[in-house]
């Protein structure tokens, strides 16, 4: 119980200060407006920080894997199996909203004011699809990656001078070092705002509360109920499906033979980098070879998330209910998949990493930064369970990788030895 409460007691905090804010808003109505306040203060804070912790995180980690063993046949079937099970996650998750439509109900009317008519979706009403992509994923000058507004050209520019850096091997050794310890410190920054975030998040919500009424909160009800459904699907028929294309009937025996312990873990810890060491002790029961154990579990708990795609897929979609936009054209829908894909890939196992993933969705559909506490609370209630379909996946993905990289037999001929 005190492990429980230890690994948890942030987020009890957290949803605390919620229902607080919640109660708060619903008694005092519109005059909880006065609290906004001391939100907008905690935004800022965020969006101040938001910027460099984006560069120092995804640069630092990339350049340090000049060291990484064996990137041939291992990465190449990592990250085939990886955009696989993200993709999966992904169409389920989209498949799921669009048939609950978790905001349906809110009136938006309120939320619709803030945001500005000449936002970035309606100025790409007028670009074509080419030219849409490449002011996506680019800016015209340096000094515009600076704005929290242009999150995934930012990732962009990082993911290029990370690699850049790693290619550049022993030369780069000064640059690698001085971002590791950028990285460390903006991460330290991090956790002494959250601090305040208990405070921030319970008064913004008390004056979002207070301006739409309690009928947002089903909204979130439905949200988590959905998720739980989801993630339920998810773990258990697509986990076993998973483990029957790596080794057939045996697979999914030495999957689920060993799947608790990691799942607990997950369970407990609410961290896919807390549950790296008892993955790689149970992947290794499951007959996964060493050397791909080893590289696939650190990688993955950084790069592969499929809980967290199916989060990004709820928090797109919510948005996309509560200012009544069209998510069932397919446009919208291949949108949704795409960025959701991108939302889990870069929700890397540090702090805030779904702060960064959040303002990426803010960013790319041209959604204002002042919602970003909006969807922020959904990362909060489905905490739990996304860290399982995060940590445990990576698991299974690494008997699927096995599969590819020691071919069809690989679980018998690893039996005989």
């Amino acid at each position: 119980m005190k492990g429980f409460l230890k690994n948890y007691r942030f987020s009890i905090i957290l949803l605390g200060s919620i229902a607080i804010g919640a109660i708060i808003g619903i008694l005092l109505g519109p005059k909880s407006s006065a609290l906004k306040p001391f939100g907008d203060l905690f935004l800022n804070l965020m969006f101040m920080i938001i910027t460099p912790l984006v560069f120092f995180s995804i640069t630092s980690a990339i350049a340090s894997m000049n060291g990484m063993k064996r990137l041939g046949k291992i990465m190449i079937s990592a990250f085939l199996i990886f955009i696989f099970t993200a993709f999966i996650a992904s169409v389920i998750g989209v498949i799921g909203a669009v048939i609950v439509d978790p905001a349906r109900g809110i009136n938006y009317s309120m939320l619709k004011e803030i945001v500005s008519t000449d936002t970035t979706v309606e100025r790409v009403k007028h670009l074509g699809a080419v030219q849409q992509l490449v002011n996506t994923v680019t800016v015209s000058d340096f000094v515009s990656l600076f704005s929290k507004s242009n999150m995934l050209q930012l990732i962009v520019f990082s993911v290029i001078f990370g690699i850049s850096a790693a290619m550049i091997g022993k030369k780069a050794e000064p640059v690698t070092k001085f971002l590791t310890s950028a990285s460390n410190i903006m991460m330290k920054m991090v956790k002494i705002i959250m601090y305040y975030a208990p405070i921030g998040l319970g008064c913004y919500f008390a004056a979002l509360i207070g301006e739409l009424g309690p009928q947002i909160l089903k909204g979130y009800l439905r949200v988590f109920v959905l998720y739980i459904i989801i993630a339920m699907v998810y773990y258990f028929a697509f986990f076993t499906i998973y483990a029957f294309l790596s080794g057939g009937r045996k697979g999914i025996g030495l999957f689920w033979r060993n799947a608790v312990t990691p799942t607990i873990t997950a369970l407990a810890t609410c961290s896919s980098a807390a549950s790296i060491p008892v993955n790689l002790e149970f992947t290794k029961k499951m007959l996964v070879p060493k050397d791909i154990s080893e590289t696939v579990i650190p990688l993955g708990a950084n790069i592969h998330k499929d809980g967290s795609v199916i989060g990004g897929v709820m928090k797109i979609t919510f948005l996309f209910g509560l200012f009544g936009r069209d998510m069932t054209s397919i446009s919208s829908l291949l949108s949704i998949i795409i960025v959701s894909f991108l939302v889990g890939a870069v929700m890397a196992a540090i702090p805030s990493g779904g702060m960064i993933g959040e303002m990426l969705i803010l960013s790319v559909y041209g959604f204002p930064s002042e919602l970003l506490p909006v969807i922020a609370i959904i990362s909060v209630i489905i905490d739990a369970p996304a860290t399982v379909l995060n940590s445990t996946g990576n698991t299974v993905s690494s008997m699927l990788i096995s599969r590819l990289v020691e071919g069809k037999q690989w679980i018998t001929h690893k039996l005989e030895i």
